[in-house]
């Protein structure tokens, strides 16, 4: 079925995002990716949600760019892309589309990057395949490493890291562990990855997972003496958490991600008991019930729902006014400070 909006979309579009977004975009974690390039079945246990599988099982660079042109009319979007693979899956295809569609489209991509990626090797692949640096993901850790014992570096190594902070790379991370940004151990790791690798850019995915406000814990009091992390919004609308964020880290170094094509979700999210859950209308997303962070609703709540993507981007609207955002700031997350660190690590194409 194709994508498209319907009159509650356009109406909260048109009331809400419109006026608040710059018409120029950058949008710095999208997900690009065919069917053809994922796993038969499972070959290790499952580490992360089951969900935006429900809502995308594909997504065609065709597709990618159609849904900004639909979602966002009058305005320009530039996609950061990279792929969306799991072990098991064909990791050269996946970053061989990639490579394509980037060239094709002129667009700045990301390579996905395996734990066994070394050095020379790793370096020589990014090069080569025009590559502004890394994408990394928990799945890839050990099987042996229980899900809530692996740490940021059993993914992102040091032999990643020396390589991103030698060529000036940007790696996208996402931290695992259930108690996402607060853990203890994450906050002092990508502590030591700022004071370390300070030619890195390193983005911390969805304000490091902190989807409730119960995740956010006293990590700020940490990060906000970090340097040189950034922080993308993606797939993120809380508002206290993204109020949390505006009044601790520098506004240079918070950039808006989407998660496409999760995005496309018709989705209202929740809190509740500190887990997060996306109400959705019945039957949008076929059988949701194995998924605790799904729940199927009916009625004028269900009739009022929008997408994923706006419902963000009205939540970070909200946090804005509640830490009166100065003048500017708000192009400057969604454009200029991702242009900026696109051209440090060497992307030469128009941006404009």
């Amino acid at each position: 079925m194709t994508f498209q909006l319907n009159a509650t979309d356009y109406r909260f579009y048109n009331t809400y995002i419109k006026d608040f977004i710059p018409d120029k975009i950058i949008d710095v974690h999208t997900h690009v990716w065919l069917t053809e390039f994922k796993r038969k079945k499972e070959i290790q246990p499952r580490r992360t949600v089951t969900w935006p599988s429900m809502v995308a099982k594909d997504n065609s660079i065709e597709d990618h760019m159609n849904s900004y042109r639909i979602m966002f009319p009058e305005k320009k979007v530039i996609p950061v892309i990279f792929s969306n693979l799991s072990p098991g899956d064909d990791l050269d295809a996946g970053n061989g589309y990639i490579r394509s569609c980037a060239e094709q489209y002129k667009l700045p991509s990301l390579m996905y990057a395996t734990p066994e990626m070394k050095g020379e090797v790793l370096e020589r692949a990014v090069n080569e395949g025009g590559f502004l640096g890394i994408k990394v993901y928990l799945d890839f850790s050990s099987p042996q490493i229980p899900k809530n014992e692996i740490c940021i570096y059993d993914f992102l190594t040091r032999d990643h890291l020396e390589a991103a902070d030698k060529n000036g790379w940007i790696v996208m991370l996402h931290i695992p562990r259930n108690d996402r940004l607060k853990d203890p151990l994450n906050i002092a790791q990508m502590t030591e990855i700022d004071r370390t690798y300070k030619n890195a850019k390193v983005i911390i995915a969805h304000v490091g997972r902190a989807y409730c406000f119960e995740d956010v814990g006293d990590a700020f009091e940490h990060l906000r003496k970090t340097e040189r992390l950034y922080f993308d919004i993606s797939a993120n609308c809380n508002e206290q958490v993204f109020t949390e964020l505006l009044k601790n880290i520098d506004r240079k170094r918070i950039l808006f991600g989407s998660d496409l094509p999760i995005l496309k979700m018709r989705t209202k999210r929740i809190c509740e008991n500190g887990m997060y859950i996306n109400l959705i209308p019945k039957g949008l997303y076929g059988d949701v019930s194995g998924d605790p962070h799904m729940r199927e609703c009916t009625g004028e709540i269900a009739e009022q729902m929008t997408l994923f993507m706006y419902e963000e981007i009205d939540a970070f609207r909200k946090a804005t006014l509640n830490t009166g955002l100065k003048e500017g700031a708000v192009e400057d997350i969604f454009y200029n400070n991702a242009c900026r660190m696109l051209r440090e690590a060497g992307f030469t194409k128009d941006l404009d």
